[in-house]
């Protein structure tokens, strides 16, 4: 009888082991198709995290194990503007958006797997050391660019200030040089302008778009109006582009009342900035050429598709994304791409740029500006007419 009991009660308990234990294991598989969407790839990768841990002849630690997998899986996604921010890169980041950091004063971007340079900023360090628009970056202090991310790249380059950094080029001609460059503090003027000589045509020209490009092209544009402008020449040209807000800034100031440009999420999600302008004030020329990028390219397509000027020059860079960064804890992140700018005619710009009204292409050792001078001719032609 004793025996009967226990064997009762040894069978409801392993009945209910099993039990729990089928539980437990079903949660699991079910927490993990949840949170990966694939149970089985999930095992995989654990499973071969595993096999290196037990079997690499060497030392590895779990830290770089899942580092590499993080790495591994943005890189996948072959997008150079989506990348791992490991704990160096992350500060780095947070270094640059406090504004502690020396640098050469250049911007770049990736383009055919190639990082190029989108502008040498003027009176910067890096293009008084002849580093020119268009060139190719082969390598930074000897470490070749093509096994660097967009984030190892910037921070390669930047560094303390009066320390010296030396970058390999390969110019528009085929050739390969190198240039070493003291890193300085970068200092940019954001907006100038002039009345042309002889001519009530106002030029602007805007070289990147911070947080105070809006305010001061209000201010530059109200000045000219008080010499008399007429009509506007706005330069574009190797302007990196910046932050978005400015550009929209600008673009209210020169465009007709619709919108100025779409922001569309993964999920179709749009998101609209507009223009409240009844009437555009003065005819305008947009200079452009392959250094025009991001918010530059914003106010450049808003303008096209709504004829409020035209464009001469060269097709722009062809950046139109915009980047979110997520952390992972408190000194990791990814930077992911979640969105694409849209000109006002729903044309996504992005590895594609804008195509100028007017092409009129300019020599590297040119003498003349021939591009401003095809824009100034315009505008004088229009202004007879009036």
């Amino acid at each position: 009888m004793f025996k009967k009991k226990f064997w009762q009660l040894f069978a409801g308990c392993l009945a209910t082991a099993i039990l729990t234990l089928t539980v437990v294991i079903s949660a699991e598989a079910w927490l993990l198709h949840n949170i990966t969407g694939n149970t089985y790839e999930t095992l995989r990768f654990l499973r071969a995290m595993q096999l290196i841990q037990n079997n690499y002849n060497g030392e590895v630690k779990s830290e770089q194990l899942f580092d590499g997998a993080i790495k591994g899986m943005v890189e996948s996604v072959k997008d150079p503007y989506t990348v791992y921010l490991n704990r160096d890169d992350f500060a780095n980041l947070s270094q640059l958006t406090e504004g502690t950091f020396g640098g050469i004063g250049i911007v770049f971007g990736k383009r055919d797997d190639e990082y190029v340079v989108i502008s040498a900023l003027q009176d910067n360090p890096g293009a008084l050391a002849g580093i020119k628009d268009g060139d190719v970056i082969l390598s930074v202090d000897g470490v070749e660019s093509k096994t660097l991310n967009m984030e190892q790249m910037a921070h390669k380059i930047r560094g303390a200030k009066d320390t010296e950094v030396e970058l390999e080029l390969r110019g528009k001609d085929g050739q390969v040089r190198k240039v070493r460059v003291i890193r300085k503090d970068i200092k940019t003027t954001s907006v100038g302008g002039t009345m042309l000589p002889g001519t009530s045509i106002g030029y602007i020209r805007i070289s990147v778009f911070n947080v105070d490009t809006g305010v001061d092209f209000v201010k530059t544009y109200k000045e000219l109006e008080n010499k008399g402008m007429k009509a506007l020449l706005l330069d574009l040209r190797s302007n990196p582009g910046g932050t978005l807000d400015s550009g929209v800034q600008v673009a209210q100031l020169l465009v007709p009342k619709g919108p100025i440009v779409s922001i569309i999420d993964k999920a179709g999600n749009t998101y609209v900035e507009s223009s409240a302008l009844e009437k555009v004030k003065y005819p305008a020329a947009v200079l452009v050429n392959g250094g025009t990028a991001s918010a530059a390219e914003i106010v450049a397509g808003a303008i096209k598709d709504t004829k409020s000027g035209k464009l001469f020059g060269e097709k722009t860079f062809g950046k139109g994304c915009v980047q979110t960064v997520y952390r992972l804890d408190g000194e990791t992140a990814v930077k992911v791409t979640t969105a694409n700018y849209h000109t006002p005619s729903g044309t996504s710009i992005h590895n594609i740029g804008i195509e100028p009204d007017v092409k009129v292409e300019l020599g590297e050792h040119a003498v003349e500006d021939t591009q401003l001078k095809a824009a100034e001719a315009y505008l004088k032609e229009l202004l007879k007419k009036e």
